[in-house]
């Protein structure tokens, strides 16, 4: 199982370098294909439609529960890769906009099989570290892409960059192939365990769904508008920005993996989910909201050095995140439960990147963004410090 929870984490990074490598590119893509800085953040928010809508209306979470979990994880790598490579070959915003709707199909089917198989695989007490290896290479995937973004746009351009970055998913998947689990657990569930209506009445879905959208729209605005954000306001270099994005995406794994390991050591020694988890959730989030600082701060050294702050308290928190979701839903609704949640929570991923986009071109200045997105992990925090109250199964569903 740890081979192939090594795999879930690198697919963990792909899936993010491919779902973040538009926002690195962003200033070049919207030069060679003359758009407004509106039409960009419509095209950042086009992947979000697909990627959302697609667990919402329980298309990711019914195949996830319903069919063997790995081959169903496999054929999403696959569909994300080939639209991903294919992007580096457009030349319109139509074309460009239609491969990023299909990259968040594919991509719609990976946190719920991740769910499903870790909550199948893997004991309470090793969850806490094993999503938060998962969460670390999402925010490694950041990193890595804006790095490598820095290095291969400036010298190759933006599109060879999609084209590595496609091929790499494919050979994944191949890889996949051979070391993917093999428990009967992951194979195809029946009909009759896939209601759906009991899931809805649950409180604590909703809670998570509110929680996980809030928090979702402080990573995304981190994403999508962090590296235009430093090049323009701070008026850094293409390099330079890399590496201040890679470094503030960088910082949010480390503090993942560290807290997940904590959380873990703290649950096997006797501590309460309840207690663990939200202590992770609470704290984190709360001084995520160091973030709107780095925009008043007049020095950028002392922006930076905030950033990388609020960046820290935020690995905190999400490394406890689906490890609540987990335990809350159990074996069986695992996938369907983070599916509705995440589908929602990543409606965040269209809201980020389009208010920034339109109060950014209004206003002249990045104020308001930052500050929405600090208001946003604000209530993330209440939703799951105080509306989740018990982290426990919720029962049959």
């Amino acid at each position: 199982m740890w081979r192939a929870l090594a795999l879930l984490v690198l697919s963990g990074l792909l899936n993010y370098i491919d779902r973040s490598n538009l926002s690195i590119g962003a200033t070049d893509v919207q030069r060679d294909l003359h758009l407004s800085t509106y039409q960009l953040g419509i095209l950042l928010s086009a992947f979000f439609w697909t990627y959302a809508l697609s667990q919402l209306f329980y298309i990711a979470g019914w195949m996830v529960d319903r069919f063997n979990v790995c081959w169903v994880l496999f054929a999403g790598v696959a569909l994300w890769s080939i639209s991903t490579g294919a992007s580096g070959l457009v030349g319109s915003l139509g074309a460009l906009f239609t491969l990023r709707l299909l990259l968040g199909a594919g991509e719609s089917v990976a946190y719920p099989s991740y769910s499903r198989i870790l909550v199948n695989c893997l004991p309470e007490h090793h969850r806490g570290f094993s999503n938060a290896a998962i969460d670390a290479g999402t925010k490694l995937g950041p990193a890595a892409g804006a790095l490598l973004g820095g290095v291969l746009i400036p010298r190759l351009g933006w599109r060879t960059f999609f084209i590595v970055l496609g091929v790499a998913g494919g050979l994944w998947a191949l890889v996949w192939i051979l070391w993917m689990p093999k428990s009967n657990r992951l194979k195809s569930g029946t009909r009759a365990d896939l209601h759906f209506a009991p899931l809805l009445r649950q409180p604590a879905l909703w809670w998570t769904a509110v929680g996980l959208f809030c928090s979702n729209y402080f990573w995304y605005f981190l994403i999508t508008w962090l590296p235009p954000y430093l090049e323009r306001e701070r008026h850094f270099p293409k390099e330079k920005m890399a590496v201040f994005s890679a470094l503030a995406y960088l910082a949010i794994a480390i503090s993942s993996v560290a807290s997940g390991w904590l959380s873990d050591r703290w649950i096997a020694r006797g501590g309460s989910p309840t207690v663990v988890r939200k202590t992770f959730a609470g704290c984190g989030l709360g001084f995520s909201t160091v973030l709107v600082a780095v925009q008043v701060a007049g020095d950028a050294n002392r922006a930076m050095a905030l950033l990388l702050v609020a960046s820290l308290a935020f690995g905190m928190y999400s490394s406890n995140v689906f490890a609540i979701t987990q335990t809350l839903a159990g074996p069986s609704a695992a996938g369907r439960w983070t599916a509705l949640q995440n589908g929602f929570g990543n409606l965040a991923g269209v809201a980020a990147p389009w208010f920034t986009g339109y109060v950014t071109e209004r206003s002249g200045t990045f104020f308001l963004a930052f500050l929405a997105a600090a208001v946003a992990v604000t209530i993330s925090l209440g939703a799951y410090v105080f509306g989740v109250r018990k982290i426990a199964p919720v029962g049959t569903i």
